[in-house]
C-alpha cells in the first residue's frame, strides 16, 4: 500500500499546483460532441458483446457496428498511443508497455504529449476531459513529469494501483494522487466519468469527454513503486468483478471453435511448440473468461447511464457516443494461456460502436478500419482539417459515406500490424518461457476475400485464407529440410485461383512498403509499390503482368530481433528504386541499411 507521505512528497516534488485555465477559444453553437468510451483488453470473437444488453440496445441498435475493425499492435500502450496521434507504433516509436521502448516515459520522450487528439482539440476550442487508464507506466513518480496535455479535466488511474480492481489509485487534474481502500476500481471510473459528462456541458463549450474502464484486464498487484523508468514485478489473477455481478454466467465457458486447444498444434514460431492445454488449464481459462464478463457489466451499465444524462441535458442528438477497445484477448486459441500480442484474429479485432448525428442505425460495416483511423475520424466528424502526418483515414460514418465507399471500389481493404516485445504476453502462467514475440504482418479484407500474412524476426512465415479458415488453422507456409520456408496450394480471389506463393508475393511486397510507411503512404500504399498502374488492391495486383516485378523484389525480413522499434534491426526498407516501372522493377543496388528518422 502507498503511504501518504510518499503521495505528499510525490506531489510537491511537481512543484506544480494549479488546475490547468479555461480555454481560450470559444465554439461556435452546434459544434458536435464526442463521448469515447475505451474499454481494455477487449475481443470482438469470443462473444463478449453479446453479454452486453445496453450496448446492443443503446449503440448496435442505434447506430453502426463496424466489424472489422483491427488495433495495430495487440498491446495497451502502442496501441492507445496510435490511437490518439493517429500514427503507426514504428512512427511514434512507443512499442512496448514499459521502458525503454514503451510507457509514459517514452510517449513523453517522443514528444508527443505536445502533438496528440486533446492538444489539437483545446487548439480547435474543444474541452477533453479524460477518466480511467491512460497508459501503462503512468505512475505516482511520474505523473506530473510532466502532466498530460490538453486537458480541462482528467482524473487518471496511475500505477501502482491502475490493475488493482479493489485498491486503485486515481489523481485528479494537478492534485495529488488518492489511494482508495477497499473501493471497486470501475464503478470509480463511472462515477467519475458521468461527472465530468456534467462538467463539460456545463462549462457550454463542445466536449470530448473519454472514459476508460479497466474492465476485462487483469488484476494486476505490483510490487512497488520502483523508479520512473524502471520496471516494477508483478502478480497477476484472473479479472474481479463487481460484487453485484459476482454470480452471473454460471454456465459460460470459452467458445470452443477450431482453434480452442487444438489437437494439433498450429500457428508459427513459438506458438507452433505450446503443447496442448491440460484439463485442469482448460477449467481455470473457463473461470477466467467468466471473470471477464462478470466484469464486463459495469461498463455496459455505463453505456445506458451515458445516453440517460446526455439525454437529460438535452444534447444526445448532437453527441456521437463511440465504444471500442484498445487490444483484443485470446483464452485457449492455438494452446495459449489467457493473454494478447499474437496476430491472431482475437487479439487483433476489436469493437468499434458508433452512434450519433447522421449515422444509420442497426447497420453493420465490413469494410477494414483501424486504431489508426479513429483520430481522422474525430477530426472528420468534428469538422476539424485533417493533418498531414495521419497514417489512417476518416472511417465513413453516415449512410451516404458508407454506402459511397462499399460501392466505389476504393475501399482500403488493408490494415498493418506490428509488434516487439520478449515476452509472451501471457497474463497468467509463470511456466511459460520469455521468448522473442516480434513480428510484422498485414490483414487483407477484400469483398470477397481475405488473407492475414506474417513474418517473424525468428524467420518463420504465416499465409492463411481467412475466407476458409477465419481460425487461423491451416498456415500455407512450411518449413524445407534445408530451413527455408516455401508455401503449397492455391486459393481464391473473385473466382480466380492463384498459387500460394504468387500470393504471398504480393503480400509480402505490400508488407515491405507498410513496415515503415508513413503517412499517405501507409493508407495508399499499392502507388507507392506500383505507380502509376491504377492498382488499388491486391486482386488487381495480381495481374500477370506483375509477376517479374513481385519475384525481383526485396522480401521483408529482419537483421536481429528487438524488444523495441531499432532501425538498424528492421531489415531491409522500401524505396523508391525498387518501385514498378512500368517494364518491371528498376534494379537498384541496395547498400547499408539506412536509418530512418
Amino acid at each position: 500500500m502507498l503511504r501518504d507521505t510518499l503521495f505528499l512528497a510525490t506531489f510537491l516534488a511537481s512543484g506544480l499546483l494549479n488546475v490547468p485555465s479555461a480555454f481560450a477559444l470559444e465554439a461556435s453553437a452546434g459544434k458536435p460532441n464526442i463521448v469515447f468510451i475505451l474499454a481494455d483488453d477487449q475481443d470482438a470473437k469470443l462473444n463478449s458483446l453479446d453479454y452486453m444488453p445496453n450496448l446492443q440496445k443503446q449503440l448496435v441498435q442505434k447506430g453502426t457496428h463496424f466489424r472489422k475493425h483491427y488495433c495495430t499492435v495487440a498491446w495497451c500502450c502502442p496501441s492507445r498511443v496510435s490511437l490518439w496521434t493517429g500514427k503507426a507504433a514504428h512512427n511514434t516509436n512507443v512499442t512496448n508497455v514499459e521502458p525503454p521502448y514503451g510507457g509514459y516515459p517514452k510517449f513523453i520522450d517522443q514528444g508527443l504529449n505536445d502533438n496528440w487528439l486533446p492538444v489539437w482539440l483545446e487548439h480547435e476550442g474543444y474541452n477533453s476531459y479524460y477518466t480511467g487508464k491512460l497508459m501503462n507506466y503512468h505512475h505516482v513518480l511520474n505523473y506530473f513529469d510532466p502532466f498530460p496535455k490538453g486537458f480541462a479535466g482528467s482524473d487518471f488511474l496511475l500505477d501502482p494501483g491502475t490493475y488493482s480492481y479493489l485498491n486503485p489509485i486515481f489523481q485528479r487534474n494537478k492534485s495529488p494522487p488518492v489511494h482508495h481502500t477497499n473501493e471497486y476500481n470501475t464503478d470509480l471510473v463511472v462515477e467519475k466519468g458521468l461527472g465530468f459528462i456534467e462538467e463539460a456541458v456545463q462549462a457550454k463549450k463542445p466536449f470530448f469527454v473519454t472514459i476508460a474502464p479497466i474492465v476485462l484486464n487483469t488484476n494486476i498487484t505490483l510490487a512497488g513503486e520502483s523508479s520512473k523508468s524502471s520496471p516494477i514485478a508483478q502478480t497477476s489473477s484472473p479479472p474481479i468483478p463487481a460484487p453485484r455481478h459476482a454470480n452471473l454466467f454460471e454456465d459460460a465457458v470459452v467458445p470452443r471453435t477450431p482453434s480452442f486447444n487444438p489437437d494439433v498444434p498450429s500457428g508459427a514460431d513459438w506458438i507452433a511448440e505450446l503443447p496442448q492445454l491440460s484439463p485442469e488449464n482448460v477449467t481455470f481459462n473457463d473461470l477466467w473468461y467468466r471473470q471477464r464478463l462478470r466484469s464486463l457489466q459495469v461498463i455496459d451499465e455505463l453505456i445506458d447511464s451515458v445516453i440517460e444524462k446526455l439525454d437529460a441535458h438535452g444534447v444526445l442528438d448532437n453527441t456521437y457516443v463511440i465504444y471500442s477497445s484498445d487490444n483484443g484477448y485470446h483464452i485457449s486459441q492455438h494452446r495459449l494461456a489467457p493473454g494478447k500480442g499474437c496476430g491472431i484474429e482475437e487479439d487483433i479485432n476489436v469493437p468499434l460502436v458508433v452512434r450519433g448525428p447522421g449515422v444509420p442505425s442497426g447497420k453493420t460495416v465490413d469494410l477494414a478500419t483501424s486504431h489508426t483511423d479513429l483520430a481522422p475520424t474525430f477530426f472528420s466528424i468534428l469538422g476539424i482539417t485533417l493533418r498531414d502526418d495521419f497514417d489512417g483515414v476518416p472511417i465513413p460514418v453516415t449512410e451516404k459515406t458508407i454506402e459511397d465507399l462499399e460501392s466505389s471500389g476504393k475501399a482500403k481493404e488493408h490494415v498493418q500490424v506490428e509488434f516487439w516485445s520478449k515476452s509472451t504476453g501471457q497474463e497468467y502462467n509463470a511456466d511459460y518461457p520469455e521468448v522473442n514475440n516480434t513480428y510484422k504482418a498485414i490483414r487483407i479484407v477484400g469483398s470477397s476475400y481475405g488473407f492475414y500474412y506474417s513474418v517473424w524476426c525468428g524467420g518463420d512465415h504465416e499465409l492463411y485464407d481467412m475466407t476458409v479458415d477465419p481460425d487461423q488453422m491451416h498456415n500455407y507456409y512450411t518449413t524445407s529440410s534445408n530451413g527455408t520456408f516455401t508455401t503449397s496450394g492455391n486459393v481464391k480471389i473473385n473466382n480466380h485461383t492463384y498459387s500460394t506463393s504468387k500470393i504471398s508475393e504480393r503480400l509480402d511486397g505490400l508488407l515491405y512498403v507498410l513496415k515503415t510507411c508513413k503517412a499517405k503512404t501507409c493508407s495508399e500504399p499499392w502507388a507507392t509499390l506500383m505507380p502509376n498502374t491504377g492498382v488499388t488492391s491486391l486482386a488487381q495486383a495480381m495481374d500477370s503482368k506483375y509477376d517479374a516485378y513481385f519475384a525481383g523484389l526485396t522480401r521483408v525480413e529482419y537483421e536481429r530481433c528487438e524488444e523495441g522499434y531499432i532501425a538498424d534491426a528492421e531489415g531491409p526498407v522500401f524505396e523508391n528504386g525498387e518501385a514498378y516501372s512500368g517494364a518491371g522493377m528498376i534494379k537498384k543496388h541496395r547498400g547499408p541499411i539506412r536509418n530512418r528518422p
